[in-house]
């Protein structure tokens, strides 16, 4: 399928027929990528591409979500033969290959990114780079412009989210402020003051905790919403682990809001803070999400160096006690799916297990994800099934079931490894091993259509579904106590 001409540290050139996606073909003709091998071993990885015939090729996201430098590939693999093949790509660092949505099993889409550029080397190299940052469409300046919430009514009077570099900005009456005013506003962001806003408006019920600070000394901030008492059961929910996904923290952002919003009015919400606390961390990876303003979009992990190699960054997704350095993570400094040296290497990491450990009395940990309309349980590291599989599968439906009733979305449900791809080392399989029964990440929207370049006209709407489901999951843990 693919004609391939190659030689030592050559080019591989490889031609690719683009099939339509959604019913409209965005190419014409063939799409050629560029792909550098670094020696021969490589080479022949490539080369054994061509003997898969089945494998399937085609355009991913139109152009203009990307730079002209990258093209998204969905990739269909027809046997567990062609997607270790492909799972062996991952790891050939020279081959510049950034697997959106990696490997699973047959049949399951492959969402893959060529090019990942200078920005996968340290900061230094990158800043080499002539030219602006890679950023998304109507990005000026690390703004986002027109990211309007919902407006006037009761799913949030004059809500106004609009992306600014290190997070969001809660504005009110609807007014949006110019480009600059919007860039200026980044200083009192990083230094948290959109929670501080929160906080100020909500003393009662709202305050705000420093846990930590990231590799590169930013604080890691975590809301605390109570309303009384000391150690209480609580819920943890983090969003924006993996700093690319920027409708989890966009949405972490509305669910801090829609709390203060519903207490007192909503039933449901206000019988859980009566007794449960929940804990809320909306940036958890601070010094990536940084990076995907200021340097690459598509930046995922942490910002780390790692002694003896030039490749930075760990995915904090990888680097949990919890099956650690097994299948479903790679050792590869440069892959995205790096481990680290070693358990809770990472700062960000450490700092949550430093705050579950201490606080023992957390009853539900939810991580929250994009993409791939996802609700998923222990374990990601290995097929056995989680002792309360049962009860966690039950959960998941009825969460899901609400999710879908608002819009029609569609989520799939079920343990890691079994819904989406074997994970070692993940967050929810280690608060699981903690005793931590009603543990669960979500998986945002969409399916691939946009991937992390989710529309700003999504957000609120993916917010308010998935605060359906995490509603059902917070009633859960209320009313079977443990």
């Amino acid at each position: 399928m693919f004609p391939i001409g190659c030689s030592m540290r050559g080019l591989l050139i490889l031609s690719v027929l683009l099939a339509a996606v959604f019913g409209k073909e965005n190419f014409a003709g063939h799409q050629v990528l560029r792909i550098s091998a670094a020696d021969e071993a490589q080479v022949q990885k490539v080369k054994e591409l061509e003997d898969l015939e089945h494998l399937q090729f085609q355009n991913l996201a139109a152009p203009e979500h990307l730079s002209k430098r990258h093209q998204v590939l969905r990739i269909s693999a027809a046997d567990e033969a062609q997607v270790q093949k492909v799972k062996e790509l991952e790891d050939l660092e020279h081959l510049q290959l950034d697997f959106w949505r990696g490997p699973a099993h047959p049949g399951a889409p492959i969402h893959q990114i060529s090019e990942k550029g200078e920005e996968a080397r340290p900061a230094a190299a990158a800043a080499r780079r002539p030219g602006p940052p890679v950023a998304a469409p109507g990005v000026v300046g690390g703004v986002v412009e027109g990211v309007r919430g919902a407006g006037p009514g009761p799913e949030g009077e004059h809500l106004l989210l609009l992306f600014v570099q290190q997070g969001l900005h809660v504005l009110d009456h609807g007014r949006v402020p110019d480009a600059m005013r919007l860039q200026e506003d980044f200083d009192s962001l990083e230094a948290g003051e959109v929670l501080d806003l929160l906080v100020a408006e909500h003393p009662q019920l709202v305050s705000k905790l420093q846990i930590g600070s990231s590799y590169e000394g930013r604080p890691i901030y975590v809301l605390k919403f109570s309303t009384g008492g000391s150690n209480r059961p609580a819920i943890w929910i983090d969003t924006g682990i993996h700093s690319r996904e920027w409708v989890t923290q966009a949405s972490g952002v509305w669910f801090a809001k829609k709390i203060t919003q519903d207490y007192g009015q909503d039933p449901t919400l206000t019988a859980i803070l009566d007794s449960l606390d929940i804990f809320l961390e909306i940036v958890t990876n601070p010094d990536g999400f940084a990076f995907t303003h200021s340097k690459n979009r598509m930046w995922r992990k942490t910002r780390s160096l790692t002694e003896g190699s030039s490749c930075v960054g760990v995915d904090p997704n990888r680097n949990w006690d919890a099956g650690f350095g097994l299948p479903g993570a790679s050792s590869n400094p440069c892959s995205e799916t790096y481990h680290g040296k070693f358990a809770n290497s990472e700062v960000e990491v450490k700092s949550i297990v430093d705050f579950v450990k201490n606080h023992g009395n957390i009853k539900a940990f939810i991580s929250i994800h994009s993409y791939s309309q996802l609700l998923m349980y222990p374990y990601g590291y290995t097929e056995e099934a989680a002792p309360d599989r049962d009860e966690l599968d039950q959960v998941a439906k009825s969460a899901v079931t609400a999710l879908t009733s608002l819009y029609g979305t569609k989520f799939e449900y079920g343990s890691i490894i079994k819904t989406i791809y074997q994970a070692s080392g993940t967050t929810v399989d280690w608060t699981y091993s903690q005793g931590i029964k009603y543990s669960f990440t979500f998986e945002l929207r969409d399916t691939g259509r946009y991937g992390f370049l989710l529309p700003a006209s999504q957000i609120v709407p993916t917010a308010q579904e998935t605060w359906l489901a995490l509603r059902i999951i917070m009633e859960h843990t209320l009313n079977h106590p443990y």
